[in-house]
């Protein structure tokens, strides 16, 4: 019986094909802050996206996820073990991560026994690295568009959860000592095809055709193309990428 908030199971494939990637330089730096590269902790893996950025670094990693149909969607790689667990409560024994890491998903947790467990597996002077991106921009005239859907049609469709990463995570308990961290850009290199796949991926857009029986993401296509030009054309589509990590004694 699902007893978290599931709001990606149902498009798992989508949310998996159309999700741009974390930068590769936040698992790089990441890296080479951590006590060592025996162990990463991916909690609230998804489907793995971020599970492949730490496995270029780490010896092993190990990625849970309540949703075992997210989990079915990632990719095997031989360092990456998957299961099928909240973060709340891992199987990992105590004192064995050099680096917890939280990709999109730390607002779904109940950070109070999250923090407990992220205390039980860590070794010391482990790090907890959260991170986050809000919505995306692309040029005045294709965000002006975007936003009315984001804000407008769909506002009423997003859950509670989503107002804490629109603010970066600011009003969540952090209760770790705080390592200064470097701006990452994340960006992606989309057509416009990509670029309404990614919207579709959206929650809030699969919760509102449900509600409603209507593609808002359909709706919106005709002004999403006439700004964006040419749909073949490749544009950059960046995101605001929040992160906070914090060192374990």
């Amino acid at each position: 019986m699902t007893t978290f908030k599931d709001h990606f199971s149902g498009h798992a494939a989508l949310y998996r094909d159309a999700r741009p990637l974390p930068p590769a330089d936040w698992f790089a730096w990441l890296a080479g802050q951590a006590p060592d590269r025996a162990l990463a902790w991916d909690a609230g893996c998804g489907n793995g996206q971020a599970s492949l950025g730490l496995a270029a670094h780490f010896e092993r990693v190990v990625a849970t996820d309540p949703s075992a149909t997210q989990i079915d969607q990632a990719a095997p790689h031989t360092s990456i073990d998957y299961r099928v667990e909240p973060a709340e409560h891992s199987s990992l024994p105590d004192a064995s991560v050099s680096l917890v890491c939280v990709s999109q998903a730390l607002h779904w947790f109940d950070l109070g026994a999250f923090h407990a467990e992220v205390r039980r597996v860590a070794r010391p002077g482990a790090l907890l690295a959260v991170s986050a991106y809000g919505n995306c921009s692309v040029d005045r005239a294709v965000d002006a568009v975007e936003q009315r859907l984001y804000a407008d049609t769909l506002g009423d469709d997003w859950p509670p959860e989503r107002a804490l990463v629109d603010s970066g995570y600011r009003e969540l308990p952090f209760p770790f000592a705080a390592v200064a961290t470097p701006s990452f850009l994340m960006r992606a290199d989309w057509n416009l095809a990509q670029f309404l796949a990614y919207l579709r991926s959206w929650s809030a857009a699969q919760r509102h055709f449900r509600r409603t029986g209507v593609d808002a993401v359909a709706a919106a296509e005709p002004a999403l193309a006439q700004a964006w030009g040419d749909p073949a054309t490749v544009r950059a589509v960046r995101w605001s990428f929040f992160t906070r990590v914090g060192r374990l004694a």
